[in-house]
């Protein structure tokens, strides 16, 4: 069994931090369960780019107020409280926050903690990750 505090796994600095956004990261590959878990922080009125074309990801907004804008169709859906939404197709999607968004993520194939975000919004494949 494998129990965590948030106050614990933040001070022992298994977050990531970018351009106004921090992830801190509960649960990683090390951990053997097959998927990451992380509680997400995007900044109010920030935007972010992403295409995971080597992970699935999975979200639940906690907090806060935004949309995400599906970058193939253009359909943006409002983001709020009780919003879940999950990239099936590793879909180029943007991000907004109106006001701070607190969301619960799951990444499979899970993150290793390592990664950093590339020029296209990707994370790097598992095996590139060092």
């Amino acid at each position: 069994m494998i129990v965590r505090e948030f106050d614990n796994v933040v001070k022992q600095g298994n977050s990531v931090s970018d351009a106004n956004w921090t992830s801190v990261r509960m649960l990683l590959a090390d951990d053997g369960m097959g998927f990451s878990f992380h509680i997400t922080f995007l900044e109010a009125n920030s935007e972010h780019t992403f295409e995971y074309k080597n992970h699935f990801e999975s979200v639940y907004c906690i907090q806060g107020k935004g949309s995400i804008t599906d970058l193939k169709t253009g359909e943006t859906h409002q983001i709020k409280p009780g919003t879940m939404y999950a990239l099936n197709e590793h879909d180029r999607h943007t991000l907004r926050a109106e006001e701070e968004l607190v969301m619960a993520c799951v990444f499979n194939p899970p993150v290793t903690g390592r990664e950093v975000h590339r020029e296209d919004g990707s994370y790097a494949a598992p095996e590139e990750v060092s």
